[in-house]
């Protein structure tokens, strides 16, 4: 497949690149700073571009089989909302390039029903979650707000708090819904946003996933 990547050069990012990589894909990253993404691959084009500006996006999208944004803040404290401004100019370029196909990244606190955690952990833990990480979660908000009410064919993945350790090589999952878990490895996070790609099931759903 032929595919788009945004926030190639995060943690969850690069692990995505290289993983589209070894299975074969051909990658466009679309940076801010080429010189922060040191992966060198024959498959692997890097395309520096203003992410804010949908116009500057279009060469990138034209001809590609799926998008990944793997997009989030820099910290609690950001304020910039990059996931929803970002998204929201990913759409437009997208259907601008007759593009169809994008799996993000969002976060499992965004799921407002709590489907899938225990009665304890939504009725607690998640609530003092997300007063802490308030901005991180209302610009996710946003960003599956505007995925939702677009054409695009859409999927969300919503995983706890990520860490930078060895990926397991599996992961749980549950299709609109959470799953019972406190962490994800961020290599195994970059395994299911390729694993969703071309599952049709997928498609315009939001989905849990937590490590094995």
């Amino acid at each position: 497949m032929h595919l788009t990547v945004f926030g190639a050069t995060g943690g969850t990012g690069r692990l995505v690149v290289e993983q589209a990589l070894a299975r074969g894909h051909h990658i466009r990253a679309v940076v801010r700073t080429p010189g922060k993404l040191t992966t060198v691959h024959e498959n692997l084009t890097v395309h520096q571009a203003d992410l804010f500006a949908p116009e500057a996006l279009v060469p990138v999208l034209d001809g590609t089989d799926a998008v990944i944004s793997a997009l989030g803040p820099a910290g609690r404290k950001d304020t910039s909302r990059v996931c929803a401004r970002g998204i929201r100019s990913v759409l437009t370029a997208m259907e601008k390039a007759a593009a169809r196909r994008i799996v993000a990244v969002s976060a499992q606190p965004v799921l407002r029903s709590g489907a899938g955690e225990p009665f304890w952990f939504r009725t607690t833990v998640t609530p003092i979650i997300r007063a802490i990480y308030k901005n991180t979660y209302a610009d996710l908000e946003e960003m599956e707000q505007l995925l939702s009410a677009s054409e695009a064919e859409w999927t969300v993945l919503r995983p706890p708090y990520l860490v930078d350790k060895p990926g397991s090589g599996s992961y749980r999952s549950a299709l609109d819904a959470n799953v019972a878990g406190s962490s994800l490895p961020r290599a195994d996070l970059a395994q299911a946003l390729l694993d969703v790609l071309d599952d049709p099931v997928s498609v315009r759903h939001a989905i849990g996933v937590t490590g094995a």
